[in-house]
């Protein structure tokens, strides 16, 4: 399996968030790309974060997040 243009809007939306404070949300507006504003609306569907437009992650999206975190810092490196 590889990452299609789908994963990757979910894990770079995923990299929004501030990891280091649970009480920090992002919210997608109307205006943002079709894309981000379907990939956010996927992460609400499959319960990572609160609101289908963001909010805040929830227990399993922070793990997810700092997954994709760990995977962007090692192949940046």
């Amino acid at each position: 399996m590889k990452f299609n243009q789908e994963h990757l809007s979910e894990m770079n939306l995923l990299l929004q968030f501030d990891l280091s404070s649970a009480a920090t949300g992002i919210k997608v507006h109307h205006d943002a790309s079709e894309e981000m504003q379907k990939a956010v609306q996927r992460l609400f569907d499959k319960g990572l974060c609160t609101l289908p437009d963001g909010g805040y992650l929830t227990d399993e999206g922070i793990e997810v997040a700092e997954h994709a975190d760990r995977v962007l810092r090692v192949l940046s490196s």
